[in-house]
């Protein structure tokens, strides 16, 4: 147990010396002045006990409005949750510190996740699924990476209608893989053999449902989104196929954790990062669940990994398996369909309030232009809407779901109009 005794006043001093400082403060001198409270007391309030802590924060909690109707979408989407899923997922048995590290040692943590990767490979029509990667950001980047390591080329071209969040942390990932990104708009180049991959979204960021090209001389990765998928064909032609988990079942929770998810051809199955559980049968032929393809140092061998950063989000996973089998084929379709009706009849009673629907075909999610977006967004606000997110001085990007009433719809369509 000494590894885990509080560092005493030497060993404090030992390991500033080992760094080249002498102060802990020394540690600290690179932040800015002005992130650092001068006086605490008057920033964060004198110290109180335990229990006026409690209340204090109830008291902030009180002042939330938790009663406005939510339009916005752009990746992150207010959806149903059935309450046996995180009452299930929150069990002690599943709701660790961190993430499941050593998920061999649990045969029911390996079925969630073997189940997981079925019903994603049927979803999306791909032969192969990960158990999750961190999320769907990070799975566009992971699959780009895979990509060069497959194709041993550099260069990667992605469209110009992806979510901005995915191409920052794109762009991070490739510049520290040496990796050249560039973009696309509405034609590809005619040669395509100095890329590793092509990068396209559909529905794309503005909600547009895209028509993916047969390519052959370089792969193609398609980011899409799963809930459409309940009524929508998946993209043909993808060689890798990337998204966020985000929609089945796991709440907004102001940004996360959410968990994305890499499927692909069999063939590529062993350039596919984060975990693969395998089914297969032990000595006395009984079921067993095992991780496959990959050896364990997979996740914590720098030199031989496909990805060092591809954390497994295996309660997140959980709570996606639980949705689609509690949901079932049909629940799932119904709420896709549900989502898909209002959002088209969002749009119909905006074009007739005056406002012009700039996407043609889309899913849940579209962009209207009004005479002032920041006049709209502020009107809406303060009836109770949340009417979406601000793309210029006239253009909203808003989503609807399942969630949304007829009523909001109706209220909507009505503060566009006056």
């Amino acid at each position: 147990m000494e590894n885990f005794l509080v560092h005493n006043k030497n060993t404090r001093e030992q390991m500033l010396d080992d760094i080249g400082m002498s102060t802990i403060d020394d540690l600290f001198a690179q932040i800015p002045q002005t992130a650092v409270p001068v006086d605490f007391e008057k920033e964060i309030g004198k110290a109180q006990s335990e229990l006026e802590t409690q209340k204090a924060v109830k008291n902030l909690a009180g002042k939330n409005n938790i009663s406005l109707e939510s339009f916005l979408g752009g990746g992150c989407y207010n959806k149903f949750t059935p309450a046996c899923v995180l009452q299930t997922a929150q069990r002690w048995e599943f709701l660790t510190a961190y993430t499941p590290y050593q998920a061999e040692i649990s045969q029911g943590t390996l079925q969630v996740m073997y189940e997981f990767q079925t019903m994603i490979c049927r979803l999306t029509g791909m032969d192969i699924a990960n158990a999750t990667v961190y999320d769907g950001a990070t799975a566009c980047a992971e699959a780009i990476l895979m990509a060069a390591r497959i194709s041993k080329k550099s260069k990667a071209l992605i469209h110009a209608n992806i979510n901005p969040e995915y191409e920052k942390v794109i762009k991070t990932y490739a510049w520290a893989k040496n990796i050249q990104i560039e973009k696309f708009s509405d034609n590809l180049p005619s040669d395509l053999s100095d890329y590793a991959c092509v990068l396209i979204q559909t529905p794309d960021y503005y909600g547009e449902i895209l028509k993916t090209p047969e390519l052959e001389n370089t792969l193609l990765i398609v980011s899409t989104n799963l809930s459409a998928l309940s009524i929508l064909e998946p993209p043909k032609g993808a060689d890798i196929l990337v998204s966020d988990v985000q929609t089945l079942g796991i709440p907004q929770s102001f940004g996360g954790p959410y968990a994305g998810i890499i499927a692909c051809k069999e063939k590529y199955m062993r350039q596919l990062p984060g975990r693969l559980a395998g089914r297969t049968v032990d000595t006395k032929g009984n079921t067993a669940y095992c991780l496959t393809i990959q050896t364990r140092e997979q996740h914590i061998k720098r030199e031989k990994a496909t990805s060092n950063i591809c954390s497994n989000q295996a309660l997140m996973g959980l709570c996606a398996a639980m949705y689609l089998t509690v949901m079932g084929e049909k629940g799932f379709k119904d709420a896709g369909y549900l989502s898909a009706k209002n959002a088209h009849l969002l749009a119909e009673k905006l074009q007739a309030a005056g406002a012009k629907i700039e996407t043609k075909n889309f899913f849940n999610e579209f962009v209207f232009s009004v005479k002032d977006a920041d006049a709209a967004l502020k009107k809406l606000k303060g009836n109770g809407i949340l009417g979406g997110i601000k793309l210029s001085d006239t253009q909203i990007l808003t989503a609807v779901t399942e969630m949304n009433s007829d009523e909001g719809i109706e209220k909507f369509a009505k503060m566009i109009n006056n």
